[in-house]
């Protein structure tokens, strides 16, 4: 026992770093180590001879572990009043000129949207990524035989064989948040809801991720002509112009009726897009008066209330406001962008001050 006390608290003593230090552990108290070989034999014993031999061993075996403890720690503190020498830092020197962030077009659009509806009372309303079959498309009246309920659109979430429960989608519209907020809150309501939404597409002017933003309107006496005065009320503040026309041209969406796509009048004049004039016309969104097989599954009776809603990309009106080409390179996290499209982060919207000073 002396021999193995001197032998490997001398190792113990002479280890110049953490592995050398480890070897000695192993060599001493791994499972082949020599003195947990010594530990193994304890069986092979007299009880007589294990009442003797066992507490030598014992103790033996936590003064070795004790002392590699020991030497590891001060092996460690050696190592970090190394680098506290090597790795110092003049602080009386001045700071690096670093690059300030920016906010991206994304985030600063959602901003001003959520402004002027802010002002026209509407409220915003949240909910998660991942939605339910239910709310993401049969509470919006999307048949089961829709396109849009098919695997090569829609982001559908993996499932265990035997798995039982309401299948589940990354939401593919952010409509599912009007069917929580009606649930929620009842009528009468008056809502948007941003966020992102997925759908299995990818070009120039789609991402199989983007941002949406939708309104929803519910009251006894709404009617179209509210809608149209809300949408051309919007569409002026957004872009900071005096005067919008825009076209309605009916449409067919599940969730409303009747439905239209909406037009703004627009020219382009060497390439640069000017809002209200010419003799052009641009899609921007899609609305309508809410469908009564909506309201129903939103817990609104239909014979009492009805309301309008509409929906746009966000992503589409920074690249209409601001010029940008590719919605691709919203997401493609190139700082040379950023910078370019990115706004200030004291750059808050403000309807008196401006929107995009």
């Amino acid at each position: 026992m002396d021999d193995l006390r001197q032998k490997y608290l001398g190792a113990v003593t002479s280890a110049a770093d953490e592995p050398a230090l480890e070897e000695v552990r192993l060599a001493a108290l791994g499972k082949k180590g020599e003195i947990a070989l010594n530990m193994r034999e304890l069986g092979q014993m007299s009880p007589e001879e294990r009442m003797t031999v066992a507490p030598t061993l014992n103790a033996l075996r936590d003064e070795v572990a004790s002392a590699i403890a020991a030497r590891k720690a001060a092996l460690q503190d050696a190592a970090l009043d190394e680098r506290l020498r090597a790795e110092w830092l003049d602080v009386t020197l001045p700071p690096r000129p670093r690059c300030q962030g920016t906010v991206h077009p994304v985030s600063q659009v959602t901003e001003e949207v959520t402004l002027i509806f802010a002002e026209m009372g509407f409220a915003v309303a949240e909910g998660p990524q991942v939605e339910d079959d239910w709310h993401n498309f049969d509470a919006l009246n999307i048949a089961p035989e829709h396109p849009a309920r098919q695997e090569h659109d829609t982001f559908y979430m993996a499932r265990q064989p035997g798995d039982n429960r309401p299948p589940h989608v990354l939401r593919t519209h952010t409509s599912p948040v009007q069917i929580r907020a009606m649930l929620g809150q009842g009528a009468p309501l008056r809502v948007i809801c941003p966020g992102r939404v997925f759908r299995a597409d990818y070009d120039q002017t789609h991402s199989p991720m983007f941002h949406q933003v939708e309104g929803l309107a519910i009251d006894r006496d709404i009617t179209m002509a509210q809608l149209k005065w809300t949408l051309e009320e919007f569409l002026k503040a957004f872009f900071e112009v005096d005067r919008v026309d825009l076209r309605f041209r009916a449409s067919h969406f599940p969730f409303t009726e009747p439905s239209a796509e909406v037009d703004i009048r627009c020219s382009w004049d060497n390439g640069t897009l000017k809002l209200g004039e010419g003799d052009s016309w641009l899609e921007i969104l899609g609305s309508g008066m809410v469908h009564p097989k909506v309201l129903t599954a939103g817990g609104i009776d239909p014979a009492q209330w009805q309301g309008f809603a509409f929906g746009m990309g966000i992503d589409r009106l920074a690249m209409l406001k601001y010029g940008i080409p590719d919605l691709r390179a919203f997401f493609e996290s190139d700082l040379r962008w950023l910078r370019h499209y990115g706004f200030g982060s004291l750059e808050v919207p403000t309807l008196a001050g401006g929107l995009s000073r």
